[in-house]
């Protein structure tokens, strides 16, 4: 027996609360990742949209492995690598209007690069030098996401804000399977479908929470399917087919300018690479699992079906990969060179306008500084020596 059929029951007023406030049909994903490449839909895709992705998918690639390098020559403290996930990184950067907004995760370096910032600065955070590398405001990018899911809700924020403004903005925030486990997901689906905040979401499904499959941590038909239970519409995309990428995110975007509220899309991919340098994935999954997604590369799949529309040959090919081999090249000169860092910079951009608490904190670290420096010239190091190694 349910409660409205028990005697003497409340009757709620129309519309009772237990019935559903939307149609649930029309927001349920797909049954299968939505495909381009390799269908009927690529002869119809713009040819010049296939290649810029191309080009940028092999800077990626290479950017990723030069960056991995990095790490092993002691370079960069630690590097998430998005080997496998370059169309889902490209994809977004691409879809966005200069106007727009990224809210990046950890891993999300290459789409942060697509949208303009420098290849140095955005390994800047990573490094340990500082705060963020770049400026978010110049290239519309909020600061890479260290902490999971965290800036799902400063997405929805800022899209709410801009949307109350007048401004036509989107923001696009992405982040991992991992996250969606976090409750900053939560908070952040809920809000944006009630505020209808013009805002997308991008899950980077990649089958992994460092070492925790996705099956154990959740037990939905998929994680696009979690946009139904908050009112938005669920997409599932190819994650490792950037043309389809590309397609359903833009179209999540037009979407969102156009007042009709968040989309939650879910791109199904893989990481080949460990989780980060400090990782051992051999511990936690087969040679056989990640040969398998080999075989599903993005930049092969890409690849492949501009060759066989003669949009690309070998001398192209050559040009994409040199292109890389620049960008490569100057990565290296650059994260060579040691990063001149004074301790002052400790109490910059951390507000807007400058505290009294902090001018007094970099009063007594400035104190602290010049008593030890004065303390090694009395020593006979040289004055500033030990200043100086800091910066």
């Amino acid at each position: 027996m349910t409660v409205l059929e028990q005697r003497g029951a409340y009757r709620p007023s129309p519309p009772p609360a237990w019935q559903p406030r939307t149609d649930p049909a029309p927001l349920l994903p797909d049954a299968e990742p939505y495909r381009v490449l390799g269908t009927e839909s690529a002869a119809t895709t713009d040819p010049g949209l296939l290649l810029r992705l191309y080009a940028q998918l092999v800077r990626g690639r290479r950017y990723n492995a030069q960056a991995t390098a990095l790490t092993k020559q002691g370079r960069l403290a630690v590097y998430p690598s998005s080997t496998g996930q370059e169309a889902c990184q490209i994809g977004a950067a691409l879809a966005l209007e200069d106007r727009d907004w990224l809210f990046p995760s950890y891993r999300d370096t290459l789409a942060v690069v697509a949208r303009g910032v420098d290849p140095v600065q955005a390994l800047t955070l990573l490094r340990g030098d500082w705060h963020n590398g770049y400026d978010p405001y110049a290239h519309r990018v909020a600061p890479l996401s260290t902490p999971l899911a965290t800036q799902l809700p400063h997405a929805v924020g800022l899209a709410h804000a801009a949307r109350l403004k007048g401004d036509d903005v989107v923001a696009l925030a992405m982040v991992g399977d991992g996250g969606t486990s976090e409750g900053d997901f939560h908070e952040a689906l809920n809000f944006a479908a009630v505020w209808q905040a013009p805002v997308v979401f991008l899950v980077q499904n990649n089958g992994f929470a460092i070492s925790v499959p996705l099956a154990k941590q959740t037990a939905a038909p998929s994680l696009a399917h979690k946009a139904v239970g908050y009112g938005m519409p669920g997409r599932l995309v190819d994650g490792n087919d950037a043309a389809a990428v590309h397609e359903v995110l833009a179209e999540a975007v037009r979407h969102a300018r156009a007042g009709g509220g968040p989309t939650l899309v879910e791109a199904v991919t893989y990481r080949l690479d460990a989780h980060t340098n400090a990782d051992d994935a051999t511990r936690y999954r087969q040679d056989t699992e990640v040969a398998a997604w080999r075989a599903h590369d993005p930049v092969e799949l890409l690849e492949r079906e501009l060759t066989e529309r003669g949009l690309l040959d070998e001398a192209g090919i050559e040009a994409a990969r040199q292109d890389a081999e620049t960008m490569a090249a100057s990565l290296r000169e650059h994260m060579n060179r040691d990063p001149e860092l004074d301790p002052m910079d400790l109490f910059d951009h951390v507000y807007a306008e400058t505290t009294d608490q902090l001018r007094e904190q970099r009063a007594l670290l400035r104190a602290e500084l010049e008593a030890e420096q004065e303390q090694a010239g009395g020593a006979g190091e040289e004055p500033g020596a030990r200043e100086g190694g800091a910066r």
